[in-house]
């Protein structure tokens, strides 16, 4: 039988590693590649029959690389610690490495949650990531949201997993300020600048995006905290470059 690597990035999961790590149960062989967590996450880890590996983060696609070049097994299977593999993708996901039909790689589409409220719309209808892949054929690449590059052809399963992105509203916000400053810092390098386009429209032009175009409006009050809180990710990104452009760093 192939055998499967299961990866779990981390970086203060606490809430999140247990059901985490039980979610990949069906793995072979479980990596918890941690970036120093101040919280409980590793401690909890350690309970578990998994292989920790501490690692300080530059980037995601680094990050994920470096724990798939220790994985002992061929197939790779990725799990964001919020997520959870239901019972019907992990059947689909021990059929397609036992018969993988010419694919090297699969998509599977997420089911997303905010503040505990099952979201239809505002973008993540079309939400899809490859999770499960031949390690010799796909690789990682980009600094913040970070792709599959391969060498072969991708399959979609039919199922979904779960996606319980953000547990708080702080966290949240916690997120966008990371996710910003990675981006910021990659358009510091390529020496962009930035302009009152960047801070006038883009941010409303990215509202109007996903509480419009793509039906945030349905999914009601969460929705619109959504959309809102996605404009203001756009602005935070261009604040952030244009102070570094300006030499100043954050602390």
């Amino acid at each position: 039988m192939t055998k499967i690597s299961a990866i779990i990035p981390t970086l203060n999961e606490e809430i999140h590693i247990k059901d985490a790590i039980k979610s990949v149960g069906f793995a072979d062989e479980i990596i918890v590649i941690d970036s120093f967590s101040t919280d409980k996450t590793v401690e909890i880890a350690e309970k578990y029959n998994v292989k920790i590996i501490k690692r300080k983060f530059d980037d995601f696609s680094s990050q994920k690389n470096f724990a798939i070049e220790q994985a002992k097994h061929p197939w790779i299977y990725v799990l964001d610690a919020d997520e959870r593999v239901t019972p019907k993708v992990e059947k689909e996901i021990l059929e397609a490495v036992q018969n993988p039909h010419k694919f090297v790689g699969f998509y599977v589409r997420r089911t997303f949650y905010f503040a505990g409220e099952k979201i239809n719309y505002c973008g993540w209808q079309r939400d899809k990531v490859v999770r499960l892949f031949l390690k010799e054929h796909c690789k990682y690449i980009g600094v913040v949201h970070e792709t599959i590059k391969t060498t072969g052809k991708l399959g979609f399963f039919k199922h979904k997993i779960n996606h319980f992105g953000y547990r708080s509203y702080d966290h949240f916000i916690a997120k966008i300020h990371h996710y910003a400053s990675l981006k910021a810092k990659d358009l510091h390098k390529q020496g962009k600048k930035v302009g009152l386009f960047h801070i006038l429209v883009k941010p409303p032009a990215r509202f109007f995006i996903h509480y419009i175009i793509r039906l945030g409006f349905l999914d009601g009050f969460a929705g619109i905290i959504l959309a809102k809180t996605l404009a203001y990710s756009v602005l935070t990104r261009y604040i952030k470059l244009w102070l570094l452009n300006k030499g100043i760093k954050e602390s």
